[in-house]
This record gives C-alpha cells, sequence and structure tokens, in this order.
C-alpha cells in the first residue's frame, strides 16, 4: 500500500507548456498574470503550484531562468504554497534547456518525465482555427513527428545534476514503463523515498483514461514502491476532474490547473486555475476528505522548505 495520508495533496498547473495562447485568454503568460494566479489557486486550496514560464511577448515557452526570477520570489512571498519548477519546459526542448531553472533555482519541488515518448498535441489543431502567433500552429503540427526525449542517459543527468539542492522530484509517469523506469533508478540510488509518483493519462502518446488504465497504473505502483510513495493523478481535458475524483476515492492525490485541462465544464472555458482548484476541493469535501496544508504537505514529502531555495 501507498504511505499512509489522511489528507489530500492538491497540486495546480498554472500554465505549462502545451495549450497555447490562442486556445483561452485565460491562460497566464506574462510573469505578472502567472504570479496571480499561482496565489489564488494556493488561497483556494493548492499546496503546490507546478510552474512554467513564457514569452510575455508571444507566449511561446521558455525555459530563460530570468523569466522565472519575475514570479517566484514574488508568489513564495505571497504565499505559503510549495513551488514546483518544471524540467520538462516543452517537447521541443534539449535536456540542457530544460534543467536550467531547477539547477540554477534549487526548489523544493521540480518534475521529472521517466521517460522519451511520442507526445501529440497535433490533434488540437481540429478545433483551433485561427492564431494570434506565428509559431503557435507549427508547433502544434510538429508533435505528429516528434519525440519528447529523456533518454536514461537525460534522466541521471537531471537527477545527479541536482542532487546537492535538496530538490525533490514529482515523478511524471504517462504509462506504466515509467513506472519501472523510476524503479531502475530507484534500485540505482539514485531516486529516495518518499516518492512523489504523478501519474498522467490522456496524453496522445501515453495511457489512456479508461478507469482501468487508472487502476493498472495503480496496482503497478503498489507492487513497485510499496509504501515509500505518494500516488497523485492528473487527466488531461475533460478527463480531469472524473480522474482527480477517482483518485481521491482510491486515496491517492490530484493535480488540476489549466496546464492540463483549459475547461471547466463541457463548452465552457475556465477563467482562473483558482476556479478549477475550487472545483476539485468541492469535491474532496463533499467526500469527506481533508486538503492538505502546504506544511502538511511539506511534512509528507519531506521537503527543505521554501527558505532553502535559491530565489
Amino acid at each position: 500500500m501507498a504511505a499512509p495520508q489522511k489528507k489530500v495533496i492538491v497540486t495546480c498547473a498554472i500554465t505549462g507548456g502545451i495549450h497555447t495562447p490562442s486556445m483561452s485568454p485565460y491562460l497566464p503568460i506574462t510573469p505578472k498574470h502567472i504570479e496571480d494566479e499561482a496565489v489564488a489557486s494556493a488561497e483556494a486550496g493548492a499546496s503546490i503550484v507546478h510552474l512554467h514560464a513564457r514569452d510575455p511577448e508571444n507566449g511561446r515557452p521558455s525555459q530563460a531562468p530570468s523569466l522565472f526570477r519575475q514570479f517566484l520570489p514574488q508568489i513564495s512571498q505571497r504565499s505559503e504554497a510549495i513551488i514546483n519548477i518544471t524540467t520538462g519546459g516543452a517537447p521541443n526542448m534539449l535536456v540542457e534547456e530544460r534543467l536550467q531553472p531547477a539547477l540554477e533555482l534549487k526548489p523544493e519541488v521540480a518534475s521529472l518525465n521517466m521517460g522519451s515518448m511520442n507526445f501529440g498535441l497535433y490533434p488540437m489543431l481540429a478545433r483551433q482555427k485561427t492564431f494570434k502567433h506565428d509559431w503557435e500552429q507549427p508547433y502544434l503540427e510538429g508533435s505528429e513527428d516528434r519525440v519528447f526525449r529523456n533518454t536514461f542517459k537525460e534522466i541521471r543527468y537531471i537527477l545527479e545534476s541536482c542532487a546537492d539542492n535538496g530538490t525533490r522530484f514529482e515523478i511524471e509517469c504517462y504509462d506504466t514503463s515509467h513506472l519501472y523506469t523510476a524503479a531502475h533508478f530507484i534500485d540505482r540510488g539514485i531516486l529516495k523515498p518518499p516518492f512523489f509518483i504523478q501519474s498522467v493519462f490522456g496524453l496522445l502518446g501515453g495511457i489512456g483514461t479508461h478507469p482501468d488504465d487508472v487502476m493498472h497504473m495503480r496496482r503497478t505502483a503498489e507492487r513497485l514502491f510499496g509504501q515509500d510513495y505518494y500516488w497523485s493523478v492528473l487527466g488531461a481535458g475533460r478527463s480531469q476532474m472524473p480522474l482527480a475524483t477517482m483518485s481521491a476515492t482510491m486515496g491517492g492525490n490530484v493535480r488540476v490547473g489549466l496546464e492540463d485541462s483549459l475547461w471547466d465544464g463541457p463548452g465552457k472555458l475556465a477563467t482562473s486555475n483558482a476556479e478549477q482548484v475550487q472545483r476539485i476541493v468541492s469535491v474532496l469535501k463533499s467526500l469527506n476528505l481533508e486538503i492538505a496544508s502546504p506544511e502538511d504537505t511539506r511534512a509528507m514529502l519531506q521537503l527543505k522548505g521554501k527558505n532553502n531555495v535559491a530565489f
């Protein structure tokens, strides 16, 4: 069984590197908008905010540490939320570029994808006919012939590069093979418990969203990690709330946010990240579950504390 827990960790992924600005006017692009959305999400009940940066001029995903520095200190000053910096960036970036913010800024948590995979964003073209910026359409079209690289060597490089920073990793697993990759690095002594396993469902190229898929991932994680891990679920698009609810009823944790879904119900764009946090918090409370505070989450995941980061 996973590590026993009395409270549910809510993560909110604020902007990501998947959706493009033309898809929603509510997608945070500027440092100030990212900052305000992160703080509002924390106030709504998220104990972790998962952060990407974007070029404020055109909304293109960026891993420039200078951009992260324009909102990370402000979020930390305004909130007790745990800041989680991506090492995924965007599928078209090389590992050295993707790693820089986490390496330089030494957050409490950083995300790490457990493998290379096809990462198909091109189906989004069917519902997006016009674009504000010239990079958006080629970015989506190119995903039909793009592999998101994270080789064993690159995963080791990220883990070892950050080993002295005290950063823990949100281990993002898009299929059961990624769980076995995590187990491989555990066996090598490179990943240390407790493990925060984020199971991702519904990205084209990864595992699907059927309840059997969720159960299969859970059973596999239970077998591999025992009581050394905390399990969380991320459902992409329309599966966000149903799979988060399923995770919660199974004793797991949840992730929401505009990185994973732009929607707040059929045909209705979410106007903020906090809106999605409020919705899942309402679901959790209706299930008589308690929401983990940042203090609770730091204790569960054995984090180093917000005063030990480099921003």
